[in-house]
């Protein structure tokens, strides 16, 4: 088990402490797929966006488990769970893959923007066509003197409608595999690239999601994130911080729900008991508790075994699994609990649900996350 010290919780209190302002309007922002620049404004002065990154650049030097566990306290405090979303979206998607590949110059152009939060990131990699299948991806760069030329277009793209700066995904050697995909920065205002219109989706409305579209984008080759033909370390490197990332905020979600179920249960009363006191009731929030504390353990210390340095292939798969549906599961528990309270929309447990499901979604299906574990157990071959 970890034992935090002062330092680390007093980093989560902080964020904490803006809870309440950062969950405004909430429900009124999720019925009209919103999002809210005055929340983001709130997000800049928590410097939640700082925590994993360099002090040089304007971050604040925290660990991983450190910056999680920050992560797990706005989950558990904020309710705007597409704004939490676009968070780390930002942190996983732009930032991390800056710090680790970028170049000094890179850094020094991106970093402090995203740490500050004056600059939103985003990744496009999913295509309609390939869907979970990167390796299929067509959209391509290629080399023209001292640029690269990009033509494609990508879809379910996380916070495009408001990033300033997209790390895409494009082939550079169709014939290449593995090695013939290269990451780029692309500004948003460089020629040829097209924004597409906010998306409407089941959940997660909050943070905005389009299609982005290149027509012959001319791309400086100094906007290269890592190597020619490395984009998929590069993005093996990104989608096991974006897993931790993503789902340590939905335990802290989960939190907040257990806690909400287990104040009712003991409130409401029901022929003359409070509900708690019925087995039936009882059941659904132990299930809950369990859930909760099985995905805590398994990112923490899957957390753990990366920052050490291991294979942590099959631990991610579990632990995304493992949280996402435990998620779902607790959000379907919730609304049964609360009864008719909890089929409307007013009390935002409907919602929890509607969010929930996406994360059996986004970072690699669950489905897929099955095959992967699959695959380690030498299944399948």
């Amino acid at each position: 088990m970890i034992r935090w010290n002062t330092d680390q919780a007093d980093l989560r209190e902080g964020v904490a402490r803006w809870g309440e302002a950062l969950s405004a309007d909430h429900i009124v922002n999720d019925e009209h797929s919103t999002f809210s620049w005055d929340k983001w404004k709130l997000v800049q002065k928590t410097g939640i966006l700082a925590l994993p990154f360099e002090e040089e650049y304007g971050g604040l030097g925290q660990s991983l488990l450190t910056t999680m566990y920050v992560l797990e306290g706005l989950g558990e405090h904020c309710r705007d769970a597409g704004l939490n979303f676009s968070v780390t979206t930002t942190l996983a998607s732009t930032g991390v893959p800056l710090e680790k590949f970028g170049t000094a110059g890179q850094k020094e152009r991106y970093l402090p923007l995203i740490c500050s939060g004056e600059a939103i990131g985003a990744h496009a990699i999913t295509e309609a066509e390939g869907g979970s299948d990167a390796m299929a991806m067509a959209t391509r760069a290629v080399r023209d003197g001292d640029h690269f030329v990009l033509s494609g277009s990508k879809t379910f793209v996380s916070n495009g409608p408001v990033a300033d700066v997209f790390v895409v995904y494009a082939r550079t050697r169709p014939d290449g595999g593995a090695l013939g995909v290269t990451a780029f920065l692309v500004d948003r205002d460089t020629p040829g690239l097209t924004v597409g219109n906010p998306v409407k989706k089941m959940g997660l409305r909050t943070s905005p999601l389009s299609e982005l579209y290149f027509d012959e984008c001319r791309i400086p080759k100094d906007r290269v994130l890592g190597r020619v033909g490395g984009g998929f370390i590069v993005l093996d490197y990104v989608m096991k911080r974006e897993i931790l990332y993503s789902f340590i905020v939905n335990v802290g979600e989960m939190q907040h729900r257990l806690t909400r179920c287990v104040d009712y249960a003991k409130e409401r009363q029901s022929f003359g008991k409070p509900i708690g006191s019925y087995q039936a009731v009882a059941n659904k929030i132990v299930d809950t508790k369990i859930g909760l504390e099985t995905a805590r353990k398994w990112l923490y210390d899957t957390g753990e075994r990366l920052v050490a340095g291991e294979n942590v292939t099959t631990d991610l798969a579990i632990a995304k699994l493992i949280t996402s549906e435990s998620n779902v599961a607790s959000s379907l528990a919730a609304v049964q609990i609360f009864g008719g309270h909890g089929y409307m929309s007013e009390y935002g447990l409907e919602q929890d649900v509607r969010n929930a499901v996406g994360g059996t979604i986004y970072s690699g299906t669950n489905e897929i996350q099955y095959t992967r574990i699959a695959s380690m157990l030498g299944l399948g071959k």
